[in-house]
């Protein structure tokens, strides 16, 4: 699984050799091992004369360790560094290649984005079961059961001494004792979620029961609610798995338009929002930057300070005005700029596709201030 100090390391690696970054869909249900390898073959082709000793890497890689159950492969190579680091991956991709001075690390936003960091609660009356489910892999914490819920016939005596009132007394011990399991419930998923860095969060169950142990969960993880479902508690991973990653991805196709709408206000207004290639790049620069959204594929030149790093649409008139030292032309300011946020510790967003973001020039940031 690819984690955060992955990511963390990726960003950080500054070789003195170009990186060859491969992204390539294996998912083994379209077709075979030979054919997935044959098409690594194919998105390779361009690259076996400048970094042979990258391509010979990668695909000894496929050849003899990668694991065939995995839907994807992001793979990073340096040869002239020793440096190799492969990740299979459970969720797809779309198959690319880019040798730069660095990883590649623009798909990876968009994958964290579509797939990070779900937690998963099935409850019923007597507790919960936990998942947490990350780029395609869910990971189960063991259930957590609470006090039996015992029931009586409708018009029987209290069973319980001290109470009084048949069926209503039953009823009300009944409520007491779900709420009771449930509320426990509910403070352990929240420290489960808290424990997992969790982004979103989805509930199955009944009705009744994913409304009683919402109602319980501090109003933190109420707001990251993305969905509830119905499904019973013994039910299999393959099921859970499937519905997380179903509601997960229509919450994100929402979230992403209201995430554009606000992108496009907040610029037209000129407060806390820049739209367009340059403007996003000074915001990230200047460090304002709290989402960084970007149409997914979308590709620009720019220029970039040798020194300070400083990122450019425009063509620039002398030196850098931050360090005054000279440009280089670069071929994709946009995945530099994505490095530089999420260095920073900003939320990349990458969208699909919105007529709205693309008139504005695919590219914009909601700021810090």
């Amino acid at each position: 699984m690819l984690t955060e100090k992955d990511l963390e390391e990726l960003l950080s690696y500054r070789p003195s050799s170009p990186v060859l970054s491969v992204y390539l869909d294996v998912d083994p249900s379209e077709t075979g091992h030979e054919a997935h390898k044959l098409r690594l073959r194919q998105l390779l082709r361009e690259f076996e004369t400048s970094a042979p000793e990258d391509v010979d890497a990668i695909i000894r890689y496929v050849d003899h360790a990668f694991a065939r159950s995995a839907r994807s492969l992001a793979a990073f190579s340096c040869a002239a560094q020793g440096y190799l680091k492969p990740f299979p991956l459970a969720v797809p991709v779309r198959s690319r290649a880019r040798r730069m001075d660095r990883p590649y690390v623009k798909p990876l936003a968009n994958l964290l984005d579509l797939y990070g960091r779900y937690g998963v609660a099935l409850v019923d009356q007597l507790g919960a079961r936990l998942f947490y489910f990350h780029l395609g892999e869910l990971r189960e914490r063991e259930g957590i059961l609470g006090e039996t819920v015992r029931h009586t016939k409708r018009g029987g005596a209290s069973t319980f001494p001290g109470r009084r009132g048949g069926s209503a007394g039953q009823t009300q011990y009944t409520q007491e004792t779900v709420d009771r399991n449930l509320r426990e419930a509910a403070r352990l998923a929240a420290g489960f979620f808290e424990e997992n860095k969790v982004r979103r969060v989805l509930i199955g169950g009944t009705q009744a029961n994913v409304r009683r142990f919402q109602s319980f969960l501090p109003k933190s993880w109420q707001s990251l609610m993305v969905g509830t479902f119905p499904m019973d508690m013994d039910a299999g991973h393959a099921r859970v798995l499937e519905k997380a990653m179903g509601l997960g991805q229509q919450a994100e196709q929402q979230a992403e338009l209201s995430m554009v709408e606000s992108l496009i206000t907040a610029a037209a207004k000129e407060k806390e929002g820049v739209a367009g290639l340059d403007g996003a790049l000074q915001a990230v620069h200047a460090g304002r930057v709290q989402t960084l959204v970007i149409r997914d594929g979308f590709r620009a030149p720019g220029f970039r300070c040798q020194g300070c790093g400083y990122l450019t649409a425009v063509r620039p008139v002398g030196a850098c005005p931050f360090c005054g030292n000279a440009f280089d032309e670069i071929d994709d300011a946009v995945e530099l700029a994505v490095r530089k946020a999420m260095s920073d510790g900003a939320e990349v967003e990458v969208v699909g596709t919105h007529a709205a973001l693309e008139r504005v020039g695919s590219i914009g940031a909601l700021l810090r201030y």
